[in-house]
């Protein structure tokens, strides 16, 4: 695999052990506790990662498909877009850069942990295999719409790049509640 997917492959790879970490010390009621009112649980975080991955794999499913379309190869080296790299670069510190998420990304931990937990090792799969179905395609040069916003379009490499990061900024988010902070 290209070393740039694989990569990426690899942060989803690092998230879904995270999860697991997570799975395996926290009880049921520390992945329930908020640290604050308007704080998410740590079980709230990963909700919010499923609704996420819910919302942008089958766009990003599309651009793959586009790409498989175009007669051009892969690039040597894939490259994030302008609007991707900058959402990219600001969820990479954790707690930093913080935006009011839409109301249909607020997750309701309303389904039993190990369901939430199931969908989510679930869709870890899928992203990987969305990672893998790029190989030899020219997914940079296919942008699509965020889920967050329709208006704002970057390109399928740019949309695997921040599903990572943000993945990551979340479950930093989960281990800080179940810690109480």
């Amino acid at each position: 695999m290209n070393p740039q997917l694989a990569a990426v492959a690899a942060e989803f790879d690092q998230a879904l052990a995270r999860v697991r970490t997570l799975e395996r010390t926290l009880s049921p009621d520390q992945w329930a506790r908020r640290p604050a009112p308007e704080r998410w649980s740590a079980i709230e975080c990963v909700q919010h990662l499923n609704l996420t991955a819910e919302a942008m794999l089958p766009r990003v499913r599309d651009g793959i498909a586009e790409a498989r379309l175009r007669s051009r190869p892969a690039p040597a080296r894939y490259r994030r877009d302008m609007v991707g790299w900058l959402l990219w670069r600001g969820l990479r510190q954790p707690g930093r850069f913080t935006s009011k998420t839409p109301a249909s990304f607020v997750p309701h931990a309303d389904r039993p942990l190990a369901e939430i937990l199931a969908t989510f090792t679930r869709l870890q799969a899928d992203h990987v295999a969305c990672v893998r179905d790029c190989e030899g395609l020219p997914v940079e040069r296919i942008r699509i719409p965020s889920a967050f916003n329709e208006r704002v379009r970057y390109n399928v490499y740019s949309a695997l790049t921040i599903l990572a990061v943000h993945q990551h900024r979340h479950l930093w988010q989960a281990e800080q509640a179940a810690a109480g902070r």
